[in-house]
């Protein structure tokens, strides 16, 4: 491998490499904010924020890549311009079509990587997170209650305070419950909790001596009642069941299906999903390629216009693969054209400025040169 190669694999691979550790950074702590926020609200389970995370940043891995493999391209071509040391390479008899050699090289084994994550890695990881959070839909309501917090249930018409237990952390201590039903709104106090399970699998919330406050709401009618111990019952024993169906409907979600599932479906959204898989990988080599030309910038301009240009020219890319997507989930586009079109059209664009970039221009034309005055 000549000098030159080896010298723009290095250095694609190192700026690729610093933009896809930031990228991954940002996109990592934009997804913990977002699901603490959701555990704080009970959404999810604190334990599962960190699992949720990662499976969420490996479904976007793709698209990571194929981004930041395009900026290093453009980055690293654009310096080599800013610096003069495209100069040093032109007048070794290089030009600028040099470039492509190196960036396929290191953009297609990068590109079956991408491959590899959108075909099998991400739906796993979206189905990963379907269980996760049929899982904690299923979880018994009181392993959801945290002491010092209030927790809604059952969709708003549970509410549940429960503070620490003075004697054992693991128990529950004194519990503010309040309870809707369609005919009373009830307020819960109680000493303590316990959970038991029934004989035939249904799990309760016993609460130890308290009392209940009822009333109907615009009826005027209200009772005060003390019990020594008040059940509510939490989970049934069909939650193997209901869990099992949870999963068969994440597995309808088509990011979550596995790819030869989609292979057998002759769905349109089947269609439209198997094109985003194919498209990213597909795009990871026609950006690479397409930063060569929107990299070579003249050195006595300003870069910031043209690494504008650059920047919407990618992320027109992508809209046009998720527009794609949506066409042949609508049937407007056909699969066999959808899966090419975009890509097509953005390989004349990549054809198309390298011509501009290398097409010699004629020298302009001066105005005739008048003949010298020869007389004395």
């Amino acid at each position: 491998m000549s000098l030159f190669k080896r010298a723009v694999i290095s250095e694609v691979a190192s700026n690729a490499s610093v933009v896809f550790s930031t990228v991954i950074v940002v996109w990592l702590s934009i997804v913990l904010v977002r699901l603490l926020g959701q555990a704080a609200k009970g959404i999810i389970g604190a334990d599962v924020v960190m699992g949720l995370a990662a499976l969420t940043t490996i479904a976007a891995l793709p698209t990571i890549i194929a981004l930041s493999l395009f900026i290093g391209v453009l980055t690293t071509v654009s310096r080599s311009y800013r610096e003069s040391e495209m100069v040093v390479w032109f007048a070794s008899g290089l030009s600028l079509t040099a470039w492509v050699s190196p960036i396929l090289k290191l953009s297609i084994p990068i590109s079956l990587v991408v491959a590899s994550l959108t075909l099998f890695a991400s739906p796993w990881s979206h189905q990963q997170i379907e269980d996760y959070r049929a899982r904690f839909d299923l979880r018994s309501d009181i392993s959801q209650v945290t002491a010092g917090d209030f927790l809604e249930l059952d969709a708003g018409n549970r509410v549940v305070f429960v503070e620490p237990s003075a004697t054992n952390p693991d128990d529950l201590g004194r519990v503010f419950a309040r309870v809707l039903d369609d005919t009373w709104h009830s307020v819960i106090n109680a000493q303590g909790a316990r959970t038991e399970v029934a004989p035939n699998g249904d799990r309760f919330l016993v609460l130890e001596k308290g009392t209940r406050f009822d009333l109907v709401p615009g009826g005027g009618q209200s009772r005060l009642s003390a019990f020594d111990a008040f059940a509510i019952r939490l989970q049934t024993d069909n939650a193997d069941e209901t869990l099992a169906q949870a999963r068969e409907r994440a597995l309808s979600n088509r990011k979550a299906r596995p790819t030869w599932l989609l292979l057998e479906d002759d769905a349109n959204n089947s269609n439209g999903q198997l094109m985003w898989r194919l498209a990213i990988p597909l795009a990871a080599i026609n950006l690479a390629l397409l930063a060569i030309p929107l990299g070579a910038v003249s050195p006595r301009v300003g870069r910031s216009f043209d690494l504008l240009i650059a920047g919407m020219v990618a992320l027109l890319y992508m809209n046009l693969i998720n527009a794609s997507h949506g066409w042949i989930n609508n049937a407007v586009l056909p699969f066999d054209v959808g899966v090419w079109l975009v890509h097509g059209l953005f390989l004349l664009l990549t054809i198309g400025l390298f011509w501009w970039r290398l097409r010699i221009k004629a020298p302009k034309q001066s105005g005739p040169i008048a003949p010298a005055n020869t007389s004395a």
